[in-house]
């Protein structure tokens, strides 16, 4: 049964996070200006970026800070592109063999603008960590490429450690949610590249309280391990603004532990599924 909280109440003490505070969180935050890159913590508000940068963990967002789509539920700045930095890659590396990294998380804003959907960009990355810090993980967590098989192979022949792409909501959510985005575009990505690269694992995420049930996720789960989709997060989402898509309700942690359950059930090899979920949430865990 669900439990719906007036999203108007104070927020629920299971979405308390550290605040950003500390030497760690400091030292990181200047490397980042430093190198002149972004991290999707910033730029997308993420709750977590105390406790991970705490942790000199973070996640790398390539190809600028402004996205081509505009998605309700997302704080990354919107409108026209910024030219491609092919410097980039070896910025990134830098910064991941300064933090010392055994894994490292890349992800992009979307690039609509560009036939490739950025893809290239994604490859020279990983590259450029693999030849700087030696044994290094990295998880990419990739726009659909507006369905562009040939974009995710570009990516795939690079060979990432994860490959993640967001399904994001439900369905029936998907015009206010995820704009520009298809929801059987998703799922046929994440398949192809599981068809193409069975050895490498594939990841999806969901934000809970837009307004899906319970059945619409559950339903969701499954598409998912239809994909033969590996592993699952499942977080709150947070509104960044009062711009943004508002919560609809709260979803309790004893939901998000039901759900955990019923992912391991369907057989998700791994499942992050709690309040303050992200994409990168744990992420070297998924394939210790």
């Amino acid at each position: 049964m669900l439990v719906t909280i007036e999203p108007k109440a104070p927020r629920p003490s299971w979405l308390r996070a550290p605040a950003p505070v500390g030497d760690n969180y400091r030292d990181l935050k200047e490397l980042v200006e430093t190198l002149k890159l972004h991290t999707v913590c910033e730029s997308a508000a993420c709750p977590n970026i105390g406790d991970c940068w705490n942790r000199r963990t973070a996640t790398f967002m390539i190809l600028g800070n402004v996205c081509t789509r505009r998605c309700g539920f997302c704080a990354v700045q919107k409108g026209g592109p910024l030219p491609v930095d092919y410097d980039e890659p070896r910025r990134v590396a830098e910064a991941c063999a300064a933090l010392g990294l055994k894994f490292a998380v890349i992800t992009s804003v979307n690039r609509d603008d560009r036939k490739d959907g950025g893809a290239e960009l994604f490859a020279l990355v990983i590259r450029a960590i693999r030849e700087k810090v030696e044994g290094c993980g990295v998880e990419v967590l990739v726009p659909d490429f507006q369905g562009s098989h040939g974009a995710m192979d570009i990516v795939l022949e690079a060979s990432p450690d994860v490959l993640n792409h967001n399904t994001e909501t439900v369905p029936r959510l998907y015009r206010q949610v995820r704009m520009g985005a298809r929801y059987e575009r998703s799922l046929d990505m994440l398949a192809y590249a599981k068809k193409t690269r069975p050895e490498i694992p594939t990841k999806s995420g969901l934000m809970l309280g837009l307004g899906e049930t319970i059945e619409e996720v559950l339903k969701v789960m499954q598409d998912l391990r239809g994909s033969n989709v590996d592993i699952l997060t499942l977080g709150q989402y947070l509104r960044p603004s009062p711009k943004h898509l508002p919560i609809i309700r709260y979803v309790t942690v004893e939901e998000f532990a039901e759900l955990k359950k019923r992912g391991y059930e369907m057989g998700f090899q791994h499942v992050e599924s709690g309040p303050l979920v992200r994409s990168s949430f744990h992420a070297a865990d998924a394939v210790a």
